[in-house]
């Protein structure tokens, strides 16, 4: 989801340890080389002396840590029992788990890259960073890899055509989730069908303006420019055009338009699930994460589509997205790097991430898995893989976000001082290309 990237110099600080050599203890003792992965909490262990490229056990024992959110925990011990018993006549394992948000790996392996875990989990937008930090082993068996995925998502874990990490979902994006009570099929299909049928039935719409994660939406797909540059730390952007069809200031006030619609709520993310199961909201902007909870909520009533066109210069213009994937990554330095990369293959492949699916309702990247007839009949899935044609993957500076969520808020308030649009969007644009460098 929506992470930050390091400063250059969080890069440069990293490269210099890649190049400073390795090295760091663990006490192992009271690890188990059978059954189920222990599971403990970052940090509570130092790990192995960690040189890349070295293969020889411990014991005879091959010592892998994995990073994971905590949900995971269940299914992933099922998938290394399975990992140990494929793999038993050629080596004896010690795998722990280690509870860590996928959004935070970027920042915690690269403030200790030497005891990271052998293999993580992470978002797309984090593999720039890590592959700039040296961070990541490329995937030996790529062709394999790539043959396997979905292209898009291959395209999202691969660097210069470099294949760097293990496609694991493709559902990283967000769409829109409505009241078929409510809302029929054809006020889904644009911003002003969606808040008029909701001002009417005095419910709301809601949506989180002041994250550039959501924000991007109205940007994607008007003609106007935005991206990271070369440097791969700042960005380029003419959201504040004068010229075009499509101006930096019609995106403004179009955006105004919607905000001070009384069936409009700008909120975070967590509190439209309350708002849907308290009975307030009739429809929002979110993700795959929410859909359990909304489901249950709305019953026979949940739907989930690409997101509505919106108003803008007379025209309607589709609503775009950050679309996003996920993947497992394998540390360079880990001790023991082709173990850690089979490892990572065999939690991403095809029986593994139809477990996934089926177990935790995440969306394959895997072209077989992702093809069957049990992921078609999700709506949030389908509605995000919909979504994805309209989207763009999320490769942005870190100036971006600071500078969105001042401007989203000053939208989301109905510009209460009345400020000039064209230095509203001035002040945007200079925010998000701003140099991050001191």
């Amino acid at each position: 989801m929506k992470k930050r990237f390091v400063a250059g110099m969080l890069f440069m600080t990293v490269l210099c340890m890649a190049f400073g050599g390795c090295g760091s203890t663990a006490d192992k003792e009271n690890e188990k080389n059978d059954g189920a992965a222990e599971s403990v909490m970052p940090g509570a262990e130092a790990s192995t002396e960690m040189a890349a490229g070295d293969t020889d056990t411990d014991n005879g024992v091959v010592q892998l840590k994995v990073w994971s959110e905590e949900d995971n925990f269940d299914m992933l011990n099922q998938m290394i029992d399975s990992f140990k018993q494929k793999y038993a006549g050629e080596a004896k394992f010690e795998i722990t788990l280690e509870q860590n948000a996928d959004s935070d790996t970027k920042d915690v392996l690269l403030g200790d890259i030497h005891n990271g875990a052998d293999v993580f989990s992470f978002a797309d937008d984090q593999l720039s960073a890590m592959v700039a930090a040296g961070a990541l082993y490329p995937v030996p068996n790529a062709d394999e890899v790539k043959n396997a995925n979905l292209e898009e998502a291959v395209s999202a874990a691969s660097i210069n055509d470099t294949l760097y990490a293990y496609p694991m979902t493709a559902d990283n994006g967000y769409f829109l989730y409505y009241d078929k009570n409510v809302l029929s099929d054809t006020d889904v299909q644009t911003m002003d069908g969606i808040l008029a049928a909701l001002d009417a039935a005095g419910k709301s719409f809601s949506m989180e303006l002041n994250s550039g994660w959501y924000l991007y939406s109205f940007f994607g797909n008007t003609g106007l420019e935005f991206g990271i540059n070369d440097d791969g730390v700042t960005n380029y952007c003419n959201w504040n055009s004068t010229d075009g069809a499509i101006k930096g200031i019609d995106v403004a006030q179009s955006i105004l338009n919607i905000t001070t619609n009384p069936a409009f709520i700008s909120q975070p993310d967590g509190d439209f699930v309350t708002g849907v199961q308290n009975g307030t909201i009739g429809a929002g902007i979110s993700g795959v994460w929410n859909a359990v909870s909304i489901k249950e909520a709305w019953g026979d009533g949940y739907g989930a589509v690409k997101l509505p066109t919106y108003t803008v210069a007379g025209q309607q213009i589709q609503m775009s997205s950050f679309t996003g994937y996920k993947m497992m990554g394998v540390n360079t330095y880990s001790k023991y790097p082709e173990w850690a990369a089979k490892l990572a293959d065999w939690l991403t492949n095809e029986e593994n991430q139809t477990i996934r699916f089926e177990e935790r309702n995440q969306g394959p990247s895997n072209t077989n898995a992702a093809a069957s007839d049990a992921v078609k009949q999700v709506p949030a899935i389908q509605a995000v893989i919909a979504q994805s044609e309209f989207g763009k993957l999320q490769r942005v500076g870190n100036s971006y976000w600071d500078a969105c969520s001042a401007f989203g808020d000053t939208m989301a308030a109905g510009n209460p001082s009345g400020q000039d649009l064209q230095e509203i969007m001035d002040t945007l644009v200079d925010g998000i290309t701003a140099s991050t460098a001191k």
